[in-house]
């Protein structure tokens, strides 16, 4: 047999192959309603993506096809939080999917950086959790207040400064990012970056940050894909040449802050940011954790690090704005909101953890604005172990990747009402303790079972801090709301929350009363 007729029985062998495979995907998850494109291909989640409103793709996918829908080959979207401890349960058995090691920073030396977040190993999770977990319990909290404090300090200082004499609309989501980065910069290395010190994104680390999750985004919906172009020593080097390193740009500044913290410890030149409390910063504790257990990968504290740099400041920031925002729109809650820190006599300028923790309507229109803007806005996803399960009726294999969207759980109208898309905190107030616990319990902001965000307390301290300082201390007026805009890159980013300030009369009275 020649080679000129071999090359048709080549071809006919590799069409039958490549039928059967799609034979086989369509065949497995049959019985779920969804788009037919899904069926064979994940190809059109990344055009979701790439719109950078994906988030209203599935929420729209969901009206249609219900409340499971299959988006992928082997992918299923639920949208009813009645499923959340099914695929999120407290017990190990539902790994993080593949999605997650795209959002691993790629280096030649040491491959992709695991981290809490992203680390798709349960042992290996266990392993750099289990040392930090509790910095960031409740009761340990208030120790993070005065560096809280300190950074208030700062942006009310800087907001009197620029805008309060001349009354100029400036951009305040920009400013709230500012200092959400300036916190965890306080809480991670003792300094601020100086964002609030100088109004700018210093070192175009907010820029960083952007791009690395727009560049990926997209290949978070085929995994397989990331590797190949970009998580390898060729992908790297085509990657370096366009200037696509947003990612190591991130690791250089940590790594350098990681050395340079070495070495004052090494000869005993550090002095922990609040000596009369004796705290230690997070990056002295990462340090000394790693130092004091063999157990713990000498990688860790770059991980842990990293991880504050990224997710533990742009998240906070992004509730920060949706929560002012829907304030600003919404004016009657602001007053709400106002009267009842006045009631509860509340401290100005600088509101206590104490006085507020537990202010009921300050808690409402904190949770209303975790459910309606998550900061991260694409699937959870998570695999199915062997033996498979059942949610809302339908079988899922193992092996199935399913997983939520917060946004889109978050907006259940049978679970949180028929105005589920509209802004009332109200609904956190109306119902018993019951109900108000499967509010809660259906909101999946934050993640949800073993899982669930570590740094979730440490950010509701800082939000609930800055609002209550915000509404007590000035008359914010939103201007030009329609110029509010979101991007979904999995982050959820917000831009033009533009606004004017001016002092309340009765914050003027009180600052005038102390000098």
């Amino acid at each position: 047999m020649d080679k000129i007729s071999i090359i048709p029985i080549v071809g006919v062998a590799l069409s039958l192959a490549i039928i059967l495979q799609l034979g086989r995907t369509y065949w497995r998850l049959r019985h779920i309603p969804g788009p037919f494109p899904a069926c064979i291909t994940n190809f059109q989640r990344v055009g979701w993506v790439k719109t950078k409103r994906a988030h209203l793709i599935l929420q729209d996918m969901h009206k249609k096809y219900g409340e499971v829908v299959r988006i992928g080959p082997n992918m299923v979207s639920f949208s009813n939080p009645e499923v959340i401890p099914t695929v999120y349960p407290a017990r190990s058995g539902f790994p993080k999917g593949d999605f997650y090691v795209t959002l691993r920073p790629y280096t030649r030396g040491g491959g992709a950086l695991h981290a809490v977040f992203n680390t798709t190993e349960e042992d290996l999770h266990k392993q750099i959790k289990s040392p930090i977990a509790p910095m960031f319990t409740p009761a340990n909290t208030p120790s993070f207040e005065g560096l809280v404090d300190e950074v208030l300090t700062c942006i009310h200082e800087k907001l009197d400064e620029n805008f309060i004499a001349n009354s100029e609309i400036f951009n305040l989501g920009q400013w709230l990012q500012y200092f959400a980065f300036d916190v965890m910069g306080t809480m991670t290395f003792s300094k601020r970056y100086g964002f609030l010190d100088t109004g700018k994104d210093v070192g175009r680390m907010l820029g960083t940050i952007v791009d690395f999750m727009r560049d990926a985004a997209p290949m978070t919906q085929i995994p397989w894909l990331d590797w190949a172009l970009r998580k390898n020593r060729i992908g790297d080097s085509i990657q370096r040449l366009f200037g696509k390193t947003a990612s190591l740009g991130i690791l250089g500044f940590v790594g350098k802050a990681i050395k340079e913290r070495q070495e004052l410890l090494s000869k005993g030149d550090f002095k922990v940011s609040d000596e009369k409390s004796g705290r230690k910063d997070f990056l002295t504790r990462f340090i000394e954790l790693q130092q004091n257990d063999p157990k713990i990968p000498p990688w860790a504290p770059t991980a842990w690090t990293f991880s504050n740099v990224i997710a533990g400041s742009d998240s906070v920031g992004s509730l920060m704005r949706t929560t002012m925002f829907n304030l600003l729109v919404y004016p009657h809650t602001l007053e709400k909101l106002h009267d009842e820190l006045r009631s509860a006599g509340v401290s100005r300028p600088y509101p206590k953890w104490s006085e507020i923790r537990n202010l009921l309507y300050l808690d409402a229109c904190v949770q209303e604005g975790a459910r309606m803007h998550p900061p991260f806005a694409l699937p959870f996803e998570r695999v199915v172990p062997a033996g498979g399960i059942t949610i809302l009726g339908y079988y899922l294999p193992g092996g199935t990747v399913v997983g939520g969207s917060p946004y889109v759980v978050n907006r259940h109208r049978e679970t949180f009402g028929r105005d589920a898309e509209f802004w009332r905190p109200e609904r956190w107030l109306e119902s018993d303790e019951g109900h108000k616990r499967k509010l809660e319990q259906g909101v999946l902001t934050f993640g949800a079972g073993r899982r669930v965000c570590l740094g979730k307390h440490v950010g509701i301290l800082e939000i609930k801090k800055l609002i209550s300082f915000l509404v007590l201390n000035y008359d914010i007026r939103v201007v030009n709301p329609e110029k509010f805009e979101l991007e979904n890159s999995w982050f959820f980013f917000q831009r033009g929350l533009y606004a004017t300030i001016r002092k309340r009369p009765d914050a003027v009275a009180v600052k005038n009363q102390q000098v």
